[in-house]
């Protein structure tokens, strides 16, 4: 069984902008930036996930991408055992970066837990974020369409790479592939066990993303994120399929970059 990993929350009057914390992981800001925002990633992905974005980052938004336990520089930390604790453990390590208006933009796995951490923050009297932004995933509340996660490593990876979700060329890393495939495994665990009992509110702007040509979260998904809005709600289809983000970094960042003002 997986255990929580406890790890002191990061707090902003020790962490001069720009400097990384066992939370963050190359964060990259603006001289003056007048937002931050935390970028999660989706399962098996890590702060890395979010490089693209770090070549041109927006002139007045600190980009603050998230490390999980499990993977890259916390490769060996456990890994909460769900997605609700996983939640309020990266609640736990960013809260003290609250100090500047803050959103959140979550990827597909990244959407749910981004997700949580809103409601979270709303439910311990925290700063509610300015918007949230969720992309490529279905709604809190909905059903998984499927269970993923108990297949075998070969129909795991089968599934990934039709949707785009491992480059072919990571078979030849036969190691490194087996821990690809146990991060992705364990992430998708937590999505599947995940529900939550109703579309809670979120009590800010949110923003919905997908791609135009997703086979796995088509726009009748994205709509039904609609019920968790309460202050504003838009979906945006852009070029691509699940991985539209990685595929089209650029576009992806401008049109985040737009809905936050």
């Amino acid at each position: 069984m997986r255990t929580h990993a406890a790890v002191p929350p990061s707090h902003s009057a020790g962490t001069p902008r720009g400097v990384d914390t066992p939370w963050i992981v190359g964060r990259v800001t603006a001289p003056s930036p007048r937002l931050r925002l935390f970028c999660l990633p989706q399962a098996g992905g890590s702060a890395g996930s979010f490089a693209p974005w770090r070549l041109t980052p927006p002139d007045d938004i600190e980009l603050a991408t998230v490390e999980l336990p499990g993977r890259g520089v916390r490769a060996g930390e456990p890994v909460p055992d769900t997605l609700e604790e996983l939640a309020d453990a990266v609640l736990d390590g960013i809260a003290g970066e609250f100090d500047l208006p803050y959103a959140l933009f979550g990827h597909s796995f990244g959407a749910l837990l981004g997700y949580e951490i809103a409601v979270r923050a709303v439910r311990r009297g925290l700063p509610a974020p300015r918007a949230l932004l969720v992309s490529a995933s279905r709604a809190p509340h909905t059903p998984v369409p499927k269970r993923i996660s108990d297949r075998d490593d070969e129909k795991l990876l089968a599934w990934l790479e039709g949707f785009g979700g491992f480059p072919p060329d990571l078979r030849e890393y036969p190691a490194y592939l087996r821990y690809a495939l146990r991060t992705v495994r364990g992430d998708l665990a937590l999505t599947e066990a995940y529900r939550s009992p109703g579309p809670v509110p979120v009590g800010c702007p949110l923003h919905v993303f997908g791609g135009a040509q997703d086979p796995l979260v088509g726009r009748a998904e994205l709509e039904r994120w609609r019920s968790c809005a309460s202050a504003g709600f838009t979906l945006q289809l852009l070029p691509g399929g699940h991985d539209y983000l990685f595929t089209g970094a650029p576009t992806v960042l401008d049109a985040v970059t737009a809905v936050l003002g």
